[in-house]
């Protein structure tokens, strides 16, 4: 397994297949805080240790979970609702005096967080408050991002979380995750036994090198995996006790970073070589011996692919039919680029290697043609079609003729008028997907290609743009981003206990997505549904990964329930108060 595939990130899912053991459960104790199961809300079982059972093998149901009680009770952010306890858990729970007179419920307290989050002009100190609430209040946290899904998601991911990485030494207060760097080297597992949570299901790790198209952040890369597993709960419903981030800190070749005083993480170059996957080799072998076996998951490609899937019903035929330029062939684009080839293999039975033929690459150098094999890295290589060489982006896309062009550059601009125009030139209605991010590194914004192409372009970016009009009529750009595919594709694993990620399962994640998008969508130019509805799409792609799992043999949990939609949407982790007794 290379580097980049464990790396950029990892998702881990493990299976929970071990009964509850009822020595698990605490003992209740005077002053303890007992959560009542019963006031369990929105459809979801049964709660094990105050949360929805969702991703628990549903074999154990106990009577009495117990928690902390007064002071420390309004401290736990996992349990604290605030102004939200009722007098009688106010005078059960030693809380009389700690809190003010004031009954709220959770709707008003969501009211008046919105109002706050939007006075905020920037939207960084936006990012730095929904971290000090999820540091506070989980429940509340993901109850504001759940019913505020769109204006709050780019807050919390891209493209703010961007900005958050950069200056995560300044703005950093509490430890949110793991941190595993070369200094825990021969004793990972017992930082891995730190963590106090046992029952874990998804780990995002990274090691900091690639952050969005920010290059090298170091241990300051920890907000991509804390953004990520907010997403696999609020989007994808996986509880977030389940859920844990890890930056593998190996150092950093950011030289700005290492010479800042407030840098949280170790001073020193990047460890390559021997060196790094040793520490790498005892992570994954911790890992697995800690939380058991494990599943790797990466949905960025699945995404795009939906898209692509989407467009037919604006550009007409099937995949096969169409011609693909990328500009940029790292292992991201190369990535997207074989999953495209796999669903025009599987569609047409015809084989992979020929399917390729239809997917033509620019790198740095050029376009990728079989001249140049020798010279390439091997995940380049499989693209190396016979064509005479041509230096330029723009000498591409005259030449190849292709109907969609993609962008996985990591470098802004670069789809330059005369690109985009050519592709006008050549297609009715050319697809153009600029998915750099963040937003400044997309190769062209929305309002750029909609006026080059007069409206005719079909759009969709890594990072959200804002509607756009052109002579009169509204367009809403498409934002092919992963968190519509990842959350739903992970807790699909989850729920059917598969224990393997066949390509299979991205195709099927990938036509749940597509499948999601409706007239009233496509009228408008979307060629993805919207976030708002993103709960029922990820039940959706949940279910429709699920039901692969059990097709190949691969699912774990028997029998299979007969609708898979619903069964996912029951498991769904629900941020709703519970009540305490």
């Amino acid at each position: 397994m290379s580097r980049s595939q464990i790396l950029r990130p990892i998702k881990l899912l493990k299976r929970m297949q071990q009964k509850m053991d009822s020595s698990s459960l605490k003992r209740m104790k005077d002053g303890e805080s007992i959560i009542d199961p019963k006031s369990t809300v929105g459809g979801g079982v049964a709660d094990v240790y105050g949360e929805d059972r969702a991703t628990e093998d549903q074999l154990v149901t106990p009577w009495t979970v117990s928690v902390a009680s007064g002071y420390t009770l309004l401290r736990d952010p996992h349990h604290n609702k605030g102004l939200a306890f009722t007098e009688r858990e106010r005078d059960s729970h030693y809380l009389r005096g700690l809190l003010p007179t004031a009954v709220s419920t959770q709707e008003l307290q969501v009211k008046k967080l919105m109002q706050s989050i939007r006075s905020y002009d920037i939207p960084l100190q936006k990012y730095v408050a929904m971290m000090d609430l999820q540091e506070r209040n989980e429940r509340l946290f993901y109850k504001l991002l759940i019913d505020n899904v769109e204006e709050l998601l780019p807050i919390v991911y891209t493209p703010t979380v961007g900005e958050a990485c950069q200056k995560y030494g300044s703005i950093f207060k509490r430890p949110q995750g793991l941190y595993i760097s070369l200094k825990e080297k021969g004793k990972i597992l017992e930082v891995l036994k730190n963590w106090p949570e046992r029952s874990i299901q998804v780990i995002v790790a990274t090691d900091g090198e690639r952050i969005l198209g920010l290059g090298d952040l170091g241990c300051q890369g920890m907000g991509i995996p804390v953004g990520k597993l907010a997403l696999y709960t609020a989007l994808g419903g996986v509880r977030p006790s389940a859920c844990l981030p890890i930056t593998i800190d190996v150092g950093t070749n950011n030289q700005k970073l290492l010479d800042d005083e407030f840098y949280i993480g170790l001073r020193q170059k990047r460890a390559t070589g021997k060196e790094y996957y040793d520490l790498l080799e005892e992570f994954m072998s911790a890992v697995k011996q800690n939380y058991g076996e494990k599943v790797l998951v990466q949905g960025t490609a699945s995404v795009v692919l939906a898209g692509l899937v989407a467009s037919l019903k604006l550009l007409g035929g099937s995949l096969a039919d169409h011609t693909f330029l990328f500009f940029g062939a790292g292992e991201a684009g190369t990535g997207i680029a074989e999953l495209i080839a796999l669903e025009i293999s599987t569609k047409t039975n015809i084989p992979v290697e020929e399917a390729r033929k239809k997917i033509w690459l620019v790198d740095s150098k050029g376009l990728i043609v079989s001249s140049r094999k020798e010279s390439l890295q091997h995940f380049k290589k499989p693209w190396a079609h016979e064509h005479e060489p041509l230096s330029t982006l723009l000498d591409a896309v005259k030449a190849i003729k292709p109907s969609v062009l993609i962008g996985t550059s990591g470098v802004g601009q670069t789809f330059t008028k005369d690109v985009v125009e050519a592709m006008a030139a050549i297609n009715e209605r050319p697809l153009i997907m600029a998915l750099s991010n963040p937003t400044s590194q997309a190769e062209c914004t929305a309002e750029q290609a909609y006026t080059w192409t007069e409206g005719r372009a079909i759009y969709s970016s890594g990072s959200p743009f804002d509607p756009c009009e052109y002579n009169g009529k509204s367009f809403i750009p498409g934002q092919a981003n992963n968190a519509y595919i990842f959350p739903g594709l992970g807790f699909g694993l989850v729920i059917s206990g598969a224990i393997r990620v066949h390509d299979e399962m991205l195709l099927a994640a990938s036509e749940a997505l597509a499948s999601q998008v409706m007239q009233e969508h496509y009228d408008k130019g979307m060629i993805y549904p919207p976030l708002a509805n993103i709960r029922k799409i990820s039940a959706h792609i949940a279910a429709n990964v699920a039901a692969k799992a059990y097709e190949l043999g691969l699912a774990t949990r028997l029998p299979r329930p007969t609708d898979l939609v619903k069964y996912a949407e029951s498991c769904m982790y629900t941020p709703n108060y519970r009540s305490y007794r």
